[in-house]
């Protein structure tokens, strides 16, 4: 009988006192026990390191890496590095996977030997409640190397990688890719293997002020923006991007009518483009569009989401509550942004009702 793979969790922590524990914890109680936890603390200045110590003292299965401060690319290649199993999977440290995470994984893998990474869907902690997470449809239909052109086709800490298929000079962050480096790899994993999104949910992605996503949201949509616009230059959809990046670098009314224009260019190639490829180029425009969307109203600038709406005619594929706060946009902006302000106002409470305590969604699992 073959022996179980063994799976290295590559565990970054930076300053994450507050919800390490239950990030690690949630590892340790995995129903797949074959494991080993590479921690790297990053120089943090808060408790990490002694929570890390604690619990490397109570299992051999954690191992720790501590020095100063050198940055997530960094220390997601060190980790990569020192990895000793067949499979690696990726885990924040202010997240919690449920106990049959890796279990489910692995399964996967052992059924799709060929499968050179895999990544799944997540729940949604917010302000101590969890909500269960959708899948998205375009993941039945859509060819995974084009939609990886498009957008992160995964939640980072979900990811398992398959070092039996990648070859390890492909197994790297790109450090000229800071905070988008997982839509670079993911881009250029799916270019050369297979890749596989399960449809289920096997994290609790915690959204908070103090994350990396929060903290440097406006670097990572300018990176993510320059990837897209060197993988469209490199499939022959735009021969110039500037109109696409320079958005990356300030929202104005003259980034947004050229980015607005640019997406309606693209659509219009992406239209003559064989039948059995065009869905899924279609499916990654319209995320370009919605990622532009969301910049753009982030600066409470409603003139600006109406001309971008307006433009690329795509006030039919906005939510229809979003729909009638905007229409004002042009004449009335004040009147827009209380209609939105109320419409976030509506989300929250909606939130509240879809969502459970997450004590108590996490208690049931033995997690957390």
């Amino acid at each position: 009988m073959t022996a179980a793979p063994l799976v290295s969790v590559l565990l970054p922590v930076y300053n994450a006192g507050p919800y390490l524990a239950a990030a690690l914890g949630s590892i340790l109680r995995q129903d797949y026990r074959r494991l080993e936890v590479i921690a790297i603390d990053d120089g943090s200045s808060d408790n990490s390191l002694e929570i890390l110590e604690r619990y490397r003292q109570a299992d051999s299965r954690v191992s720790i890496i501590s020095r100063e401060n050198r940055g997530l690319v960094a220390t997601l290649n060190e980790g990569l590095a020192v990895a000793s199993g067949e499979l690696v999977a990726r885990m924040d440290a202010d997240d919690v996977a449920y106990p049959w995470r890796l279990s489910r994984q692995v399964a996967l893998f052992e059924q799709r030997p060929e499968l050179g990474f895999c990544g799944a869907g997540v729940d949604m902690l917010i302000r101590g409640r969890i909500a269960r997470g959708k899948p998205d449809p375009v993941f039945r239909f859509g060819r995974m190397p084009i939609l990886a052109m498009f957008f992160t086709v995964f939640m980072h800490p979900t990811v398992v990688y398959n070092r039996k298929v990648i070859e390890d000079a492909d197994l790297h962050y790109d450090p000229t890719y800071r905070h988008a480096e997982d839509f670079d790899l993911f881009g250029r994993l799916a270019a050369r293997y297979p890749a596989a999104m399960m449809p289920e949910n096997l994290v609790v992605y915690r959204i908070h002020q103090a994350s990396v996503t929060s903290r440097h949201s406006k670097e990572m949509r300018r990176t993510h923006l320059r990837i897209v616009a060197e993988n469209l230059e490199r499939e022959g959809l735009a021969e110039a991007t500037r109109d696409l990046r320079d958005i990356g670098e300030a929202v104005s009314f003259d980034t947004v009518t050229r980015a607005a224009d640019f997406i309606v260019a693209l659509e219009e190639r992406i239209r003559s483009l064989p039948a059995e490829t065009r869905p899924s180029f279609e499916a990654g425009a319209l995320n370009l569009f919605y990622f532009l969307y969301q910049l753009v109203a982030d600066e409470r600038q409603p003139q600006l989401t109406h001309e971008l709406l307006t433009r690329t005619a795509k006030w039919n594929a906005i939510r229809r509550r979003e729909k009638y706060a905007l229409r004002p946009g042009a004449w009335a902006p004040w009147l827009s942004l209380a209609s939105l302000s109320a419409g976030k106002r509506a989300d929250a409470v909606e939130y509240f009702f879809k969502s459970a305590p997450a004590a108590a969604v996490l208690a049931s699992h033995r997690v957390g």
